[in-house]
């Protein structure tokens, strides 16, 4: 399980599978509607008449909004990330949303959600930190390494928690990690999920991660509770599969629950059953910043107007002063508005996106 890999269930699971960028809506794709027989030929009937889209006419719509921001939403169990991220854009009434790391539908907690303009900066929040809660459950290993997959080992042995807190540290620090079969990982232009769920034998090579932290923060003979601090690309599975294999008594996740992802907490959250019972211009007062998700991974440079209007040109800009970054990333904002963000290069800021979050660059610098 985890968020910026996709994975897939054996045959019998119903959960779909993920994907590792951040999705982007379209336009609903519905099948032909079944609206019953016609009371007459079709030229016979007014064109005002006819059913559209899903029978609502066309004035009833609600107006979509270019509305930009991040809604850091508690996701709960049973719902799929695709389906939380639609969910807040109908609150919402936005045009375009995506989410920063998919959680599957047994995991709960943060799923930002980036509306607008705030969909160029998902790269810098899956790229942060993440941190996790999950639950292993002892005895049993099963092809998802999580509760929705089939058992293929088994065994009577449990761990103490001493035994399990003396393992933690073999599975901190930059560590290699084997992804799990149902994983998103591709092997020659295919999916392992794909491939694992037509029978096929997956080898999946392993992979660098890094896992800041572990520790138990709750023990039963038949299960532990860890706490996860983690890099990009580490699969909370894994460590369970790992950890029961090294242990000598097998295990898989049976409860996980995102705590953090990059500069996103769950003291910022908020669950889709309270956006859905307010309405939209209630909701907007939750949104936070577009560059809430650059502020902890890239720097800061203010610029004058002049300098902003070039940059949403796509021109470069040269940077003067003390504390003026000289390589690396960075973004730009004028009076308080993000303008850009791109790469330091040679004393210049060259622009890879531009924000548009209120028109014109404001005066002031």
């Amino acid at each position: 399980m985890h968020e910026d890999q996709p994975s897939e269930p054996a045959p019998q699971a119903a959960r779909p599978a993920r994907e590792d960028a951040p999705r982007q809506d379209g336009p609903r794709q519905d099948g032909p509607r079944q609206d019953g027989p016609r009371e007459g030929p079709r030229q016979d009937r007014p064109r005002h008449d006819r059913p559209r889209g899903r029978g609502r006419p066309p004035g009833d719509r609600p107006k979509r909004r270019e509305i930009s921001g991040w809604v850091i939403l508690d996701k709960g169990v049973g719902m799929t990330s695709t389906h939380a991220v639609a969910a807040v854009k109908r609150a919402l009434n936005a045009k375009k949303a995506g989410h920063a790391g998919t959680l599957d539908p047994l995991a709960s907690g943060i799923l930002p959600i980036a509306l607008g303009e705030a969909t160029k900066t998902v790269p810098f929040v899956m790229d942060g930190r993440k941190a996790y809660v999950f639950s292993v459950t002892w005895g049993v290993e099963t092809d998802t390494d999580d509760a929705e997959g089939r058992p293929v080992a088994t065994s009577d042995d449990r761990p103490t928690q001493e035994q399990v807190e003396a393992m933690l540290p073999r599975f901190v620090g930059a560590i290699e990690q084997v992804p799990p079969r149902y994983s998103a990982i591709k092997i020659q232009g295919e999916r392992a999920y794909d491939l694992a769920r037509d029978g096929e034998v997956v080898e999946l090579v392993a992979r660098p991660v890094q896992i800041d932290r572990l520790a138990v923060v709750a023990h039963t003979p038949e299960r532990t509770v860890i706490e996860a601090e983690c890099g990009k690309g580490t699969y909370v599975r894994a460590i369970a599969r790992d950890l029961g294999r090294a242990l000598g008594c097998y295990g898989h996740v049976s409860a996980l629950r995102r705590t953090r992802v990059g500069p996103f907490t769950e003291d910022q959250s908020c669950t889709v059953a309270a956006l859905e019972a307010a309405d939209a211009e209630a909701n907007a007062a939750i949104l936070r910043p577009v560059e809430t998700a650059l502020i902890e991974a890239v720097p800061h440079v203010p610029v004058s107007r002049d300098m902003a209007m070039r940059l949403m040109r796509g021109q470069p800009v040269i940077l003067r002063g003390r504390d003026a970054p000289t390589e690396g990333k960075a973004y730009a904002t004028c009076g308080g508005v993000l303008v850009a963000v791109g790469d330091v290069e040679r004393g210049e800021l060259v622009p890879h996106r531009v924000f548009h979050l209120g028109g014109t660059a404001p005066r002031t610098a």
